[in-house]
């Protein structure tokens, strides 16, 4: 699922590229950023050792 959530993230890092250039809205970015960010977080916390 780690895996998942790191291709995920790295589609909408590639989105947040996108619309910088074409000169999208600061939510419209900052939404998919956020969204990129919280994804890269689930990856993270999910690969990490623990209790399951």
């Amino acid at each position: 699922m780690a895996i998942a959530l790191f291709l995920l993230a790295g589609f909408l890092v590639g989105g947040v590229v996108q619309l910088v250039k074409s000169g999208a809205t600061k939510f419209s970015i900052g939404l998919v950023g956020v969204l990129a960010a919280l994804a890269t977080a689930g990856g993270v916390l999910w690969s990490l050792p623990g209790d399951n």
